[in-house]
């Protein structure tokens, strides 16, 4: 087992841009030294004292040659989607690094329903290891097989992580950033927030920080196995007051299903008794033995927000498409009170 303080040669595939960036920031703010392997196509802030290597493992072994000859005490793999790269590297480290550790997902769990979510719950059906198209539906059984092969080549000296939805600065999707971004427009013009459900059904995401010092801690640990990785499970009465939402508007599921509003317009929102509804229940308990420790949800969202304020990113769900919702559901009250 290696002791906390001691330096650690980490090699991260991927690190520049959300996730990896958050990884590679707690490796340096452990005192670890950081490689980074990316194909050098994304913007690239990290520190100078990052090293940096380029190479493409979608292309197999040859896309690998920046590896040749090289040692490190562990590698962490935050942009493995497909079989094909995943067993690229994994067989270019097998024997260059001590522990691989592998960003998974939730989604790999075949039951999504249930409550909670436990890492010994079944799995999708794995995918073909041909297959490279990912997309909604290949994702979770794409990242199945990733796992398998990660496990296959390091056997105790894999660990694998599952977390839930990552949230926090630099996320450059339109999912979590839509909610802090929401309620700081909502508190400055007046305008009504509508809000998905009636307050009762939940939302859990895990902050970015709070993975990157966990994927640390199993390093420093020598820690194998498998985990969930996600945060505290709000209501999402709760969670509008974490983002410090002002004038909410609660609209249910019936009226916002009749105006086409859908998860993709209002992101995070799944129903408690939705098909999916386990992947808001997600059991992190052995990550939290394990070391896991989680940040206050409103200190996320104010992260967030004062990142996300500086970017241009386009919500699904426009302020036209959100009045006539909000119309409808006032519609709907007063034809309920007469």
């Amino acid at each position: 087992m290696t002791t906390a303080r001691q330096v650690q040669k980490v090699l991260v595939l991927g690190g520049t841009r959300f996730v990896g960036r958050h990884i590679v920031e707690a490796l340096l703010s452990a005192g670890h030294e950081v490689t980074v392997l990316t194909r050098g196509q994304s913007v690239d802030e990290l520190p100078g004292t990052v090293e940096r290597l380029q190479g493409d493992r979608e292309q197999g072994a040859a896309g690998l040659q920046a590896l040749s000859g090289r040692r490190w005490d562990a590698c962490i793999d935050v942009s493995g989607y497909t079989p094909a790269a995943v067993q690229a590297s994994t067989n270019a480290l097998a024997d260059s690094v001590n522990r691989y550790v592998f960003v998974s997902t939730v989604s790999v769990y075949a039951e999504q329903h249930r409550h909670p979510i436990r890492e010994s719950d079944p799995l999708l059906p794995a995918a073909p290891e041909d297959l490279t198209e990912v997309t909604g539906e290949s994702y979770g059984p794409l990242k199945v097989t990733c796992e398998r092969i990660v496990q296959d080549v390091f056997g105790t000296r894999a660990t694998i992580l599952r977390p839930q939805i990552v949230a926090g600065p630099f996320d450059h999707t339109a999912r979590y950033p839509y909610w802090p971004d929401r309620a700081a427009q909502s508190r400055q013009d007046g305008r009504p927030m509508l809000a998905p459900g009636k307050g009762s059904d939940h939302v859990q995401v895990i902050d970015a920080r709070d993975l990157g010092r966990f994927a640390v801690r199993i390093l420093e640990d020598g820690t194998p196995g498998i985990f969930n990785v996600s945060g505290p499970r709000l209501t999402w009465a709760e969670f509008m007051q974490a983002i410090g939402a002002e004038s909410v508007v609660w609209v249910d599921a019936a009226t916002l299903e009749a105006q086409g509003i859908g998860w993709r317009d209002l992101p995070l929102y799944l129903a408690d008794d939705s098909e999916q509804g386990g992947l808001m229940d997600i059991d992190a308990s052995p990550a939290l033995a394990a070391g896991l420790t989680l940040t206050d949800p409103a200190t996320t969202a104010r992260d967030t927000r004062a990142w996300s304020a500086g970017q241009q990113t386009a919500y699904a769900l426009t302020p036209e498409l959100e009045s006539a919702a909000l119309n409808a559901n006032r519609d709907v009250q007063d034809a309920d009170s007469q």
